[in-house]
């Protein structure tokens, strides 16, 4: 089993930066295929951004591609979501997901990942 906890939501104005964290423990942090979602409210949860863990690759949703970059860290098992240049429209709860059977075409649908956090709030004022 693994658990996720993710931290660093917040209220910033448009422009502003932050960056999301997502603690793992359990599981095998370095085979583990991670993913960030978010859902505003009234709308479906929707694919922000994912990282492969066999060829290390990573995966943005147009909206954010150049604004939001996903990192990890192995030593501290926890990932990351640096988001810059934020918008309104990013106002979500942005939520960190795993797992270790997903293949690219399957890394958008989050129904294909194993486990989540709790989710954490992130509102970008105007």
């Amino acid at each position: 089993q693994m658990q996720l906890v993710e931290s660093g939501g917040g209220v910033v104005q448009a422009g502003g930066s932050l960056r999301l964290s997502c603690a793992v423990s359990g599981g095998t942090f370095s085979r583990s295929t991670f993913g960030w979602f978010r859902q505003a409210p009234g709308k479906e949860r929707e694919f922000v951004a994912a990282f492969k863990w066999n060829d290390r690759s990573t995966h943005y949703a147009d909206s954010v591609k150049g604004r939001f970059t996903f990192s990890r860290d192995n030593a501290k098992s926890t990932a990351f979501l640096q988001m810059n240049n934020l918008k309104p429209e990013d106002t979500a709860v942005y939520y960190c997901a795993a797992g270790t059977r997903l293949i690219t075409s399957t890394l958008r649908i989050g129904t294909a990942y194993d486990y989540w956090g709790q989710g954490t709030q992130v509102t970008v004022s105007s």
